[in-house]
């Protein structure tokens, strides 16, 4: 997420509880576009001696009345203004009838079952069911949908017990990171009275009668959403048993701002206790859970580096790391040896990023990353090479789980225009074979995706993935939408979309760069856009639209940005530094405030990639020189602008949207609308139900073709 560098010295002229308000003569409307009125109050924080206004500070509390007021009054507007558009139905319609197909998952076998899930086109949330074996007949195991009427509720993470009699799942309420564990019997198919409340960032893993899990304090009434979580503690819970009866397993109470998750080794013998206090690096602890009670033993106590354990056999810890690897790799370290001179690569670094490895069926599947798409290699235990998956096509691939004594697993390929592609894998034989394949109202067959290669400001070469309609002209006329991400060592890979179909259809470009702050090159890309060098994050994706300005695949007029996130922050701080390159602005539960962030839920985590303004007088510069609500400009003509965000959303919480959205309505004279989207019952993104996911995309996308002035023609 981005942020530039704004002193707030329009706000000198506001008293304490003045009020804004701004009215523009929106494009075609027949309505004028009246804001509404958000309170201004003195509000001021000093960093190193400067001060900084922060004017909107009380949208930050999210439970009082005058925040839901606020919130209730801009949804009015926006969607009185959304609502206004003429084919805002139609585009729609075309979304329900691209995203009714049913949707089937790669099968996963744990304890000799076969789990996956299935959606039928246009359920609100996907439903698992199990085999006992491929040909069987499939079993319901658990339906989202039923736990709650307007599908707000969802599955957020699922573990099946080793002897295949218990499934654990973790639900999760509007879209909060907070969960709730429950128990379902997998043969009878009744959920026990196990109710596990307050636990977050958590696994659920197995170990005999019960699981570790991790559990946070709970939070003060009313500070659920937005206070700061700290103390984050292991349990163990037995099966049957009250909450109140777990058992504390591990905590560190002289360092409460470090987080733990807890993984068990598929031999069952170590409990993996896994210590962040960032998006990057992590400690890493042992213990011997074959006798009880014993020490756990810090094999890692730094946090400089990535580490995680892929499998364990004979004492030995297969671990997938970057120690002294930018690219990555995978060492084997001998537990009755543990000092770092003693460690092995068994899969050394290469050129390519080494993304993740998986242990099964006695070989070792390692997904690397070639100029941002997936090259499958096979090794055998010892770490030799025995040779490539055998299917060669261009795009995503992900799977290959399951118990690690098996013959049979299952992946999955993706592109940007064909939805996912199931194979099941021999391993022994190196052989794929389709296991299903999605049919769509799409053809794939008339779109085409390449890969250029564009220079950016300072000279280095960035990929982008451009993606239309087969024969298109090159006029500077189409539609174009250039998505970016650029943070948290995080690759921007082939994927489909069914809501880029709608785009692609009308003769839209989609542009994807992989810009610095991303994983595509391995940590030293990831490294050339965090804390001071975040600007190149910038100035790649503004490289990226002048490149395709200047191909004329499109122009200013017709270039929309979009990212979500850490895409959000990308976007708010282009917008402010290249307003002028741009039509519409989609900045998504956007990290907006650069000099607060950390200050809520587990924003502090981000620092190793944005600094924080307390860091030093240099560092706080840098945030407030690109931070989105501290440099918005009253003499600048601004794109169109749909902010959209969650109320529930305590990932990014969505007082960065807010201040954002009134800063610019205050300040913007121009003619372009400027609006958010509320939604409610909503937080990040994930688990969000289907009907709510396509009324947005319905909405940002008639949004963006109506200022470019493009018209889109359904049949």
């Amino acid at each position: 997420m981005k942020f530039y560098f704004y002193t707030f010295i329009i706000f000198s002229i506001f008293l304490i509880t003045v009020i804004s308000c701004n009215t523009t003569k929106t494009k075609k409307m027949d309505f004028e576009l009246t804001y509404p009125e958000t309170r201004v109050s003195d509000v001021t924080d000093e960093y190193f001696g400067i001060e900084v206004l922060d004017p909107y500070r009380w949208l930050e509390d999210d439970n009082s009345e005058e925040t839901a007021e606020w919130v209730k009054a801009q949804n009015e507007i926006s969607f009185k203004y959304l609502e206004a558009i003429p084919y805002r139905e139609k585009i729609k319609d075309r979304l329900l009838k691209l995203w009714d197909y049913p949707k089937v998952s790669a099968p996963v076998k744990k304890a000799g079952l076969y789990f996956y899930f299935k959606n039928d086109g246009l359920q609100n949330q996907n439903v698992l069911y199990y085999k006992t074996d491929l040909n069987a007949e499939e079993v319901e195991l658990l339906d989202p949908n039923n736990f709650d009427k307007e599908g707000t509720v969802s599955l957020s993470n699922i573990s099946i017990s080793p002897d295949g009699k218990y499934l654990g799942y973790a639900i999760s309420r509007a879209g909060s990171d907070w969960q709730e564990i429950l128990i379902k019997d997998i043969e009878s198919l009744k959920d026990l009275d196990d109710h596990l409340k307050w636990v977050k960032f958590s696994s659920i893993a197995w170990s005999d009668n019960g699981f570790y899990y991790t559990k946070y304090p709970e939070p003060e009434k009313g500070q659920e959403l937005s206070g700061v979580n700290t103390n984050s503690k292991i349990y163990f819970h037995k099966v049957g048993t009250e909450q109140s009866m777990d058992i504390l397993v591990y905590e560190d109470s002289k360092n409460p701002e470090v987080g733990y998750s807890a993984y068990v080794t598929d031999d069952k013998k170590h409990l993996i206790i896994y210590a962040t206090k960032s998006t990057s690096g992590n400690a890493l602890y042992y213990q011997n859970i074959e006798k009880p009670n014993s020490a756990f033993i810090k094999l890692i106590e730094d946090f400089d580096n990535d580490y995680s354990v892929v499998s364990s056999k004979d004492n030995k810890f297969y671990v997938y790391t970057n120690y002294q690897a930018p690219m990555y790799k995978m060492i084997e370290i001998d537990l009755n040896k543990r000092d770092r001179k003693f460690w092995k690569d068994v899969i050394s670094e290469t050129s390519s990023v080494l993304q993740t490895v998986s242990y099964i069926g006695e070989r070792f599947i390692a997904n690397y990353m070639v100029d941002a798409h997936s090259l499958i290699k096979i090794f055998d235990e010892q770490g030799e090479f025995l040779h490539d998956l055998d299917n060669e096509e261009i795009g995503s691939i992900s799977g290959f789980s399951g118990d690690e004594d098996s013959d049979l697993t299952f992946y999955t390929f993706t592109s940007f225009t064909s939805p996912a592609l199931i194979y099941s894998y021999d391993i022994k034989n190196n052989k794929s074979k389709v296991y299903d394949k999605a049919k769509i109202n799409f053809n794939s067959e008339d779109y085409i995706t390449k890969q250029i290669f564009y220079r950016s400001k300072d000279g280095t070469k960035v990929p982008m993935f451009i993606v239309h309609k087969k024969g298109i002209v090159l006029d500077g006329k189409n539609p174009t939408l250039l998505y970016g991400y650029g943070g948290f060592n995080i690759s921007l890979t082939p994927s489909f979309s069914i809501s880029r179909c709608v785009w692609l259809e009308q003769g839209g470009i989609v542009a994807i760069p992989n810009i610095r702050g991303g994983g595509e090159y391995g940590e030293d890309w990831h490294k050339a856009g965090t804390i001071m060098k975040k600007q190149n994050v910038f100035d790649d994706f503004i490289a990226a639209a002048e490149y395709l300005i200047s191909n004329k695949y499109t122009s200013p007029q017709r270039l929309a940005i979009q990212g979500g996130s850490n895409g959000g922050l990308l976007v708010g701080a282009v917008t402010n530094q290249r307003p002028d390159l741009f039509a519409v602005a989609l900045p998504a539960v956007g990290v907006m405030d650069m000099l607060r962030y950390h200050k809520f839920t587990i924003g502090r985590y981000w620092a190793t990639d944005y600094g924080t303004s307390e860091d030093s007088k240099e560092m706080f510069e840098y945030l407030h020189k690109y931070s989105p609500v501290h440099n918005i400009k009253s003499d600048v003509e601004y794109p169109a602008v749909l902010v959209t965000t969650g109320d529930h959303d305590d990932r990014v919480v969505p007082a960065h949207s807010f201040k954002y959205i009134s800063t610019l309505q205050a300040n913007y004279k121009g003619k372009n609308p400027v609006l958010i989207r509320i939604e409610t019952q909503a937080g990040h993104g994930a688990g969000k139900p289907t009907k709510k996911i396509i009324e947005e995309i319905a909405d940002t996308y008639a949004f963006t073709f109506y200022n470019m002035e493009f018209t889109p023609v359904f049949e």
